[in-house]
């Protein structure tokens, strides 16, 4: 399980929602990549993680994005603890 801080005013760049102004929420794309490369080397998808999360603007680590990428090659559920400031 991973974990992140951010401040409440970025909420919207971390999950989904519809009335957000914000473009690309970092919990659709990585239900997106999720979906389109379970199974895949963990090498193909880190720097796709990577690109969302700079797209985001979260401040993911090396490991956390290491992590989320194993979880999607082994098809594995992830879960990701948000400590809003």
């Amino acid at each position: 399980m991973g974990e992140i801080s951010i401040e409440r005013q970025q909420l919207d760049r971390l999950l989904a929602d519809s009335a957000s102004t914000y473009g690309a929420p970092y919990q659709r794309a990585f239900a997106e990549l999720a979906e389109a490369r379970r199974g895949r080397p963990v090498a193909e998808i880190l720097p796709l993680l990577r690109r969302a999360a700079d797209e985001a603007l979260l401040g993911f680590t090396d490991a956390d994005l290491q992590e989320q990428a194993e979880a999607i090659s082994a098809g594995q559920p992830y879960a990701l603890r948000v400590k809003v400031t």
